[in-house]
Order: structure tokens, then C-alpha cells, then sequence
């Protein structure tokens, strides 16, 4: 494939790596210390676009590959108050969008161990439930996409929870998203389920990020000749 990376920091460097490693071609790296325009004009000769920047660029950026018929694998979170307008637009130009909270297997496998987990856990009212995520400290947005993922997962599942909070004391009917920032913490994710005589918990703890890096790798590949909008469960058939 020929790449465009949109986003040059860590996660595209990741990408890159992993990329320059197999058999594809970094033909754009675009951010905001690199705009200059040959890089912007090939971004019209890459076969997918990984737009991994900031929340407030994210759309802007999509809407672009859109136009110019670029199908784009988007990492970025914090967008999907948009998420409608962007479906819209997809349709709109027939373009490709690859979106997911969290490229990593182990992530996507404990998404489904959530939603399972939780409809359990609905018959067992005497557990409490909490969620806490630790992250880099160069980490823009709290909780993370991952996070609120797992609390949508909860709250799909468990009728005695109705929405999610961020590091505040949470009423009877609300799950606490705890969000930590730490030195050198590529992710972690852990969901509890606590009564008054136990404690259970699922934890992903991500070692480095090769795995958000090829996670996003196999997405590109997979909606070549695709149209529409695609996420980890249709890659991994989850």
C-alpha cells in the first residue's frame, strides 16, 4: 500500500515503522511542523490515509480523504459527537472510513469479554462497578476512547447504570472512569466489579504500542475496495 500519515507523532511513527518494515510506501507525512505542499499533493497517491491527530482536526481531516476518494483509517477519539454528520458525508462522497477507539487484538478481545461480563454481572446487583485507564502523560484526552468504549459496553448491558463519569464521585446509577497520567504508560485498561465480599477484575495492560501500530496496519489493508464505514469487529469478525 502506499500511505499517507496524517499525524506524525508517536502513533505515526509506529505506523510508519511497521509499514517500512513489510512491503509498503510512506509517500505523505503530514502534521502541524510539516505542511509543505508536495506533501499534501501526494497525499492524492496514497492507497489509505491513518489520521491519528487531535480531536478538533480529526473531522476536517476525514471529510478531505472523502474528497479525494482516500480511504482513511482514523485512531484519533474525542470526535464522535460528529460521528452522524460524518456517516453522512461518507455516504455522500461513497468514501471508506475505518474508525476505532483502540487498534490492539487484546483490546478488541476484552471489548467483547466487557460485553459479556456485564450481562452477567446485570443478575448480581450486590457488585458495584468501576472503570480506571492510566495512560502517557502526553495523553490529550480523558478518559480515553478505550474507556468510554468499555463504559458504552457496560451501560448497553447493565440496566442499574445509566451514564459514565470522569474522576468525580459517581451516584448509585453511574460508573466512575478513573483516568490516570503517568510516565511511559502506553495503556492500561481495567474494569471492577466489587461487593462487600469480593472483587473481580479484567485488566489490558498495553506492553508498548507495535500492537495499536499493526492493529491499524491490518485495518488499511482490509477496506482496500471497500466502501462505507468499517470498525475492528468487521476486521476481526467479533
Amino acid at each position: 500500500m502506499k500511505i499517507a500519515l496524517i499525524g506524525y507523532g508517536k502513533m505515526g511513527k509506529v505506523i510508519e515503522e511497521i509499514a517500512l518494515s513489510g512491503s509498503h510506501e510512506v509517500v505523505s507525512k503530514i502534521d502541524v511542523l510539516n505542511t509543505r505542499s508536495d506533501h499534501i499533493e501526494n497525499i492524492k497517491n496514497a492507497d489509505v490515509a491513518f489520521e491519528f491527530t487531535k480531536p478538533e482536526a480529526a473531522v476536517s481531516n476525514i471529510l478531505k480523504c472523502f474528497k479525494l476518494n482516500i480511504p482513511v483509517v482514523c485512531g484519533t477519539t474525542g470526535w464522535y459527537d460528529n460521528f452522524e454528520f460524518v456517516e453522512n458525508e461518507c455516504k455522500k462522497y461513497d468514501g471508506t472510513l475505518f474508525h476505532a477507539s483502540n487498534f490492539s487484538l487484546g483490546v478488541n478481545i476484552l471489548f467483547e469479554l466487557n460485553h459479556k461480563l456485564a450481562l452477567i454481572m446485570n443478575n448480581f446487583s450486590e457488585y458495584d462497578i468501576g472503570l480506571t485507564e492510566i495512560h502517557h502523560l502526553q495523553k490529550l484526552d480523558s478518559p480515553s476512547g478505550t474507556a468510554i468504549t468499555l463504559a458504552k459496553g457496560i451501560l448497553d448491558n447493565l440496566d442499574r447504570k445509566d451514564k459514565w463519569v470522569n474522576n468525580k464521585d459517581a451516584a448509585k446509577t453511574e460508573i466512575n472512569i478513573i483516568s490516570k497520567r503517568e510516565e511511559k504508560v502506553p495503556g492500561t485498561h481495567t474494569i471492577k466489579y466489587e461487593s462487600n465480599v469480593d472483587k473481580l477484575e479484567i485488566t489490558h495492560s498495553a506492553k508498548n504500542r507495535m500492537g495499536f501500530g499493526s492493529g491499524a496496519i491490518l485495518a488499511g489493508e482490509f477496506i482496500q475496495g471497500k466502501k462505507g464505514i468499517f470498525t475492528m469487529q468487521d476486521l476481526l469478525k467479533l
